[in-house]
């Protein structure tokens, strides 16, 4: 499972001009699933994103996490976190879960996020979406359950 990790001061996401998610200070993760990704990997995913560090803490350090900070969290599934742009110009997206592999993934790290006490807001699975954001920083982290980077 990869994610990459965006501290927020505000994100949303719109699905044919209805707000469907909305969260205050936190993270928005966009998540993705390998098509033989287990329930291991959305545990490590799951426990490294309610633990990060990257909110300042009294002295502006980032020493607290996302629950420490009282924030929330914002995920949403997006399979081009897989792509692999490294061969000619078009991203290839062979990494990637099918979506009847992936949703109940992103979904399990919904519920593994909402077991750490965190308040979590989804995107809708499969639609288009029209994500807002707000980059606290900017603070952008990747993260990935197979530990490659």
């Amino acid at each position: 499972m990869r994610a990459v990790v965006q501290r927020v001061s505000q994100a949303g996401v719109t699905v044919a001009g209805e707000v469907v998610a909305r969260i205050g200070p936190g993270l928005l993760v966009y998540a993705a699933a390998a098509p033989d990704d287990s329930a291991d990997d959305v545990r490590y995913t799951a426990e490294k994103l309610a633990h990060l560090r990257i909110f300042p803490d009294e002295a502006g350090k980032m020493n607290l996490d996302v629950t420490q900070a009282k924030g929330d969290v914002l995920l949403v599934s997006a399979f081009t976190v897989y792509a692999d742009a490294r061969k000619g110009r078009r991203p290839s997206f062979d990494a990637c879960a099918r979506g009847e592999v992936a949703e109940p993934l992103v979904s399990a790290l919904a519920r593994a996020l909402r077991g750490f006490g965190l308040t979590v807001e989804s995107g809708r699975f499969g639609a288009h979406m029209l994500v807002e954001s707000v980059n606290d920083g900017p603070i952008c982290i990747l993260l990935d359950s197979r530990r490659t980077f």
